[in-house]
């Protein structure tokens, strides 16, 4: 009892944090049209207003500076909702992508802890030299320089000490705030708050395990392990758990600094070409892809070879949802609209509210740009981007993983313009299409796909009479029901019965005033005021009540 307290105390705080940052920022018109005002302390409205520069900014730039100042987590909720043009205009896209995770690193002695609790050995027990400056730090952890005792040179990747205690109560406050949106704000509703938040609580909750980052890899390097060009650091599972990760020690140059420096002798067209060529293999052939392939996390080793790093975002892409994929570069070079939105209803994009005659219109006006181009020409991540944005436009959701593809290609072709200016990232991406699309139709993957929907539906059919009996001895039982359950209807129901509660409450003070009316005409003793005691106490009781539901109707505005 005592730590919900605290937790509904905390919460209290944060909520103050928010309320302030978001009137800081003159978002002060969201307090109010979600309500939560009385939140804000006293102390809070009463100190004088901190001047800031908001004026002179625009709206998508307050926002991120309103997801800065809120600290690790609303910053991380910024950086996927960067790469979610399906879900938020591209002005606020490109503007969270400027969202910086660089934080204050953490003490050597929480480092020391937290490896005793997750590896059950003290540093000096494991390593024969640990770094005790880390030589990069974010909002979810760290990494220090060590040397195992058979002197491989390691990189050992620490979190931060109760990160997760505070994304939590963070997430909680988030949902909270999305029920809020989703009630008081009809526009709101476009977005998809709520959905939005469990998205990026997989997203973060994943990313916060460090065997899941392990995993990943070590998939990428079975999956390189013929490519003479890209290396994948080896993982060490002896020293790796869920807050401590422990990889070979990379060293080469980063690609950021190597730009603009001819000294190395590296030639910078061959890396590009070689990052763009393994991201195109991932996508069209593993279906595993790395979707943060910047600068920051490409280095250049001494014999030439380039090394992938930080592999907490990755994309998976089944053999259906690459076929689906094929499909879309097929309908955009034929200029089949019908063909595309057929791919969106497979992919479980298009709802009940999307108007497919105006969709149809849009891309029908989309796909005449790109009709009859040769695969070379086509700029995947600008199609993307544009599709993107216009099935934002109408409210059709993509699902997560094509997100993360869209953001995959736009990163990795801007590491490519950034290296080799004069790249063409269709060229090199057309041989493994044509391969794909090859594949697709060669005669064994016909019919490995009709053998396999054939044995489904020889297990329906085989099932079929069980299921068919059981459902006649059920009706013949009169046990045979039907649901139903209309989109929004639970809200309904809660309305009808706050509403009935409400009537319930209103008869109940009603009786009580007119029981201690006839109370008080028969004179009943004993006597308060010169009046029956137990009727003055009834009007007590009444007046007070109707008080109380008289505060609450004006608190919730609900009649």
């Amino acid at each position: 009892m005592l730590n919900r307290k605290l937790n509904r105390y905390s919460m209290i705080r944060r909520y103050g944090k928010i309320i302030d940052t978001l009137i800081k920022y003159e978002f002060g018109y969201l307090v109010d049209r979600l309500k939560i005002g009385e939140f804000r302390p006293l102390r809070s409205r009463l100190r004088k207003r901190e001047h800031t520069p908001a004026g002179t900014m625009s709206r998508p730039g307050r926002v991120r500076m309103v997801l800065e100042e809120l600290g690790p987590t609303y910053i991380k909720l910024g950086q996927i909702l960067s790469m979610r043009q399906d879900l938020i205009p591209m002005e606020y896209t490109e503007e969270f992508s400027r969202l910086q995770d660089d934080v204050q690193a953490f003490g050597f002695e929480d480092v020391r802890k937290v490896i005793r609790e997750e590896l059950g050995s003290e540093i000096k027990d494991v390593f024969e030299y640990f770094e005790e400056t880390p030589i990069a730090a974010a909002s979810l952890g760290q990494v220090h320089y060590a040397r195992l005792k058979n002197g491989e040179e390691v990189a050992v990747k620490v979190q931060r000490p109760g990160i997760r205690k505070i994304i939590d109560a963070d997430l909680d406050i988030m949902y909270s705030l999305a029920e809020f949106a989703e009630e008081h704000i009809p526009e709101a509703r476009l977005y998809r708050p709520r959905e939005t938040i469990e998205e990026f609580e997989s997203t973060i909750i994943n990313e916060m395990d460090y065997t899941q980052e392990a995993r990943n890899a070590q998939r990428f390097a079975n999956n390189l392990v013929d490519d003479p060009l890209t290396y994948i650091p080896k993982v060490y599972w002896d020293y790796t758990s869920s807050k401590v990760l422990t990889l070979e020690y990379i060293d080469g140059v980063k690609s950021s600094l190597f730009v603009g420096s001819e000294e190395l002798g590296i030639d910078r067209k061959s890396i590009a070409r070689a990052v763009v060529e393994s991201f195109m293999k991932q996508v069209y052939e593993d279906g595993f892809f790395h979707a943060d392939l910047h600068s920051g996390n490409v280095f250049i080793m001494k014999d030439g070879r380039i090394a992938l790093l930080d592999f907490g975002m990755a994309g998976f892409l089944s053999p259906d949802m690459r076929n689906l994929l094929i499909d879309e570069l097929i309908a955009i070079t034929k200029s089949d609209t019908k063909l595309y939105i057929e791919i969106l209803r497979d992919l479980g994009s298009i709802g009940e509210e999307v108007d497919i005659h105006s969709l149809k219109i849009d891309i029908d006006h989309l796909l005449y740009r790109y009709y009859g181009r040769p695969v070379k020409q086509l700029d995947t991540a600008a199609i993307l981007q544009e599709m993107v944005g216009l099935l934002r436009k109408h409210q059709v959701r993509v699902p997560s993983n094509v997100a993360l593809l869209s953001k995959g290609a736009m990163t990795v072709e801007g590491f490519g313009a950034l290296m080799d200016p004069e790249m063409n990232i269709a060229e090199i991406a057309e041989p493994y299409a044509r391969k794909a699309m090859k594949k697709r139709f060669q005669l064994s993957s016909i019919a490995g796909g009709a053998y396999s929907d054939l044995y489904n539906w020889s297990r329906v059919m085989r099932r079929a009479p069980m299921k068919i009996s059981h459902i006649l001895d059920v009706a013949e039982k009169g046990y045979l029901k039907l649901r139903f359950d209309p989109h929004g209807f639970d809200r309904i129901v809660a309305e009808l019965d706050a509403a009935s509660n409400r009537l319930a409450f209103s008869l109940i003070i009603s009786a009580i005033i007119v029981g201690s009316s006839l109370i008080i005409q028969t004179g009943l003793e004993p006597y308060i005021w010169g009046m029956p005691m137990l009727g003055v106490i009834g009007f007590v009781m009444a007046g007070l009540l109707g008080m109380w539901l008289v505060v609450y109707i004006l608190r919730t505005g609900r009649i």
